[in-house]
């Protein structure tokens, strides 16, 4: 995943880009660049390395010019460095561009040009699609129709956008699967990836559809389909706000997101929980649904995610089988695609993704439908192909996540889930009305139980930096929390780099406790007091073969109090519920642990906030 950027107004580009890509800086930090139309020439300035390095390259340069384009890059094809970093031009400087995706048949396409002579200078594969354009503007002497031309040749994704010499008041953008949004302003235009650049400067956006074109002038924007047809459509408000997006005085947008995660939680609660005059909660409606009801006849529901929607989604299964007694099959979608899946069309196929754009989420959405299958998406952005493709969308209203290491998406996909099982429940006579009635109170509850857990957070950071001498961290866990475990451990190993796994608590005997030795830790975690003796003889093991053992738990009696070397105590919860409440103590562990390191959790590396090329 890489950032894009584009302006065309009256103010100096080069300010609005760098400002812009400050803000898109999460998607790609292997090299950033700009291109500027200063009325005859286009001028290229980029850099290896982060955002500031480009910045001090052009510190003490004016660059001038009124329109220009803007790159933030995360690898795929070519190295991390100066050549290979965006924006691309042709030999001659007359076409710049700039590129997030991956071109599937560039390198067919690279050998056709080869053959013609074409000497290429990158290891990209954007620098094909500069040459292909060139050449078609060279041919049909209009950079639209050029621009077409070179589209119906291109297979893979991308999002793009493309500057002129010739057409100096313009930039023309395009996507297919990878996102880009235009920014409507006045006397001014824009082009980002994502939203939050563009909140400086306007509220009203359109977010492109598959294929479709953009063309920016300084007091209006042409929108057309590749058949080069003009399109109208109404522009998208947005309501976040400037501040929503940035850190708002905490260090880190980590642990801003984790400190968020109360609110976020409670807008995603608030307008899909049915009350009735006494404020008492008796069932669940999801507004931008149709299929509120049709559980009953359910035979099956799919959930297909990656990474931690797919934590989700095995959250998820414990909840629907406990409470909507309704069989679920979680799957990853980067093997769902290829594995020839078995659906019915009356199976529920929910899936699962913060971004909205997440390429193997998005491939496996199209296999259901393809299939007959009705497909219910979660995710956190509007606009997105996999919320535009779906049949039915939940939006889990977390607003803007910028670190790449998911925290506040991830609790409010859960609860989104929550809400879908309890209301799958009611429709299929598996629970009560009362019962409905207490876990909906119970949910309401859990926005105040994190805040208590957030306001002893220091508990946390002293554990932390009493265990980063530790080469193993291992989490366990059994039921829900053993779902819980998978996401802690894939938390910690993002922005920490801490080598650590998670484990059903029952299979330690079975492999995993050879492993264990003084330089390891245990992570129990601890919410059903029915398991407690389980889990706590677990810890024992671990213990007796020196092991520290530290656990998360609701727990009030003192059932492990000789069993671990550090207790973490959570609100007491119903735990069908209680995942949304431990796995809050284990990201804030991940952060201490990758400052304590020395590290930026925003932006751990090898890593990108969306997957969206396979």
């Amino acid at each position: 995943m890489c950032g894009i950027v584009g302006y065309v107004g009256n103010r100096q580009a080069s300010t609005v880009l760098i400002n812009a890509l400050r803000k898109l800086e999460y998607r790609g930090y292997d090299s950033a660049g700009i291109a500027i139309l200063d009325g005859e020439n286009i001028l290229v300035r980029k850099s290896k390395g982060a955002l500031k390095v480009l910045e001090e390259k052009i510190a003490n340069e004016t660059i001038k010019g009124s329109v220009g384009i803007g790159h933030t890059r995360w690898a795929t094809h070519g190295e991390p460095s100066d050549t290979n970093a965006h924006p691309h031009s042709n030999e001659k400087g007359t076409i710049s561009i700039v590129h997030n995706g991956i071109i599937e048949n560039y390198a067919e396409l690279k050998n056709k040009l080869q053959a013609q002579g074409f000497v290429f200078k990158t290891q990209t594969d954007t620098e094909v699609v500069v040459e292909l354009i060139t050449q078609n503007y060279e041919k049909l002497n209009n950079i639209f129709e050029a621009v077409l031309a070179t589209l119906r040749v291109l297979e893979g994704s991308y999002a793009i956008a493309v500057l002129c010499k010739d057409y100096p008041d313009r930039i023309i953008a395009v996507r297919k699967e990878s996102p880009l949004v235009v920014g409507l302003g006045d006397g001014e235009n824009f082009i980002a990836s994502d939203v939050p650049p563009l909140l400086e400067y306007t509220r009203d956006v359109y977010y492109l559809e598959e294929k479709e074109i953009a063309v920016l002038y300084l007091d209006h924007v042409d929108l057309f389909n590749t058949d080069g047809e003009k399109i109208i459509k109404k522009p998208i408000h947005i309501d976040w706000s400037l501040e929503s997006a940035e850190k708002n005085g905490y260090p880190h947008f980590m642990l801003k997101e984790i400190h968020e995660q109360p609110k976020a939680i409670l807008d995603t609660i608030r307008p899909r929980i049915v009350v009735d005059k006494n404020n008492v909660p008796f069932d669940v409606n999801f507004e931008e649904m149709k299929m509120n009801e049709g559980w009953k006849s359910a035979k099956r529901v799919v959930i297909t995610a990656c990474g931690t929607a797919y934590h989700a989604g095995v959250v998820a299964k414990y909840a629907f089988e406990k409470l909507a007694r309704l069989r679920v099959d979680v799957e990853v979608a980067s093997e769902f695609r290829y594995m020839n899946p078995i659906l019915d069309k009356d199976d529920i196929f929910i899936v699962i993704s913060q971004s909205g754009e997440t390429a193997d989420s998005i491939s496996a959405l199209r296999l259901a439908k393809a299939q007959g299958v009705k497909v219910i998406a979660i995710t956190n952005c509007v606009g997105a192909t996999i919320s535009r493709e779906a049949d039915e969308v939940i939006y889990t209203w977390a607003g803007p996540e910028i670190a790449v290491a998911s925290t506040k998406a991830y609790t409010t996909q859960l609860t989104c889930l929550y809400l879908l099982a309890i209301k799958a429940a009611k429709e299929r006579s598996t629970l009560s009305s009362q019962q409905v009635t207490q876990y909906l109170n119970n949910l309401r509850e859990i926005p105040s139980k994190i805040q208590t857990i957030l306001d002893n957070k220091e508990v946390i950071q002293k554990t932390a930096s009493l265990q980063l001498n530790k080469n193993k961290i291992f989490y366990i866990g059994r039921q829900f929390d053993s779902a819980t475990s998978l996401e802690s451990a894939l938390k910690l190993k993002e922005v920490s780099y801490m080598h650590s796994e998670a484990f059903a608590a029952g299979e330690l005997k079975h492999g995993p406790i050879a492993l264990i030795d003084s330089s390891t830790l245990v992570v129990a975690i601890a919410s059903e007091p029915s398991l407690y003796d389980k889990i706590g003889s677990n810890m024992v093991e671990v213990k007796t073969r020196g092991a520290s053992v530290l656990v998360i738990t609701q727990d009030k009696t003192g059932s492990f109090k000789d069993k671990a070397d550090e207790i973490f105590e959570i609100p007491e919860c119903d735990n069908v519920l209680s995942s949304i409440l431990t796995i809050i103590p284990s990201q804030l562990f991940a952060y201490y642990c990758s400052v304590l390191k020395g590290y930026n959790p925003d932006q751990p590396r090898n890593l990108a906030k969306s997957v969206t090329v396979e």
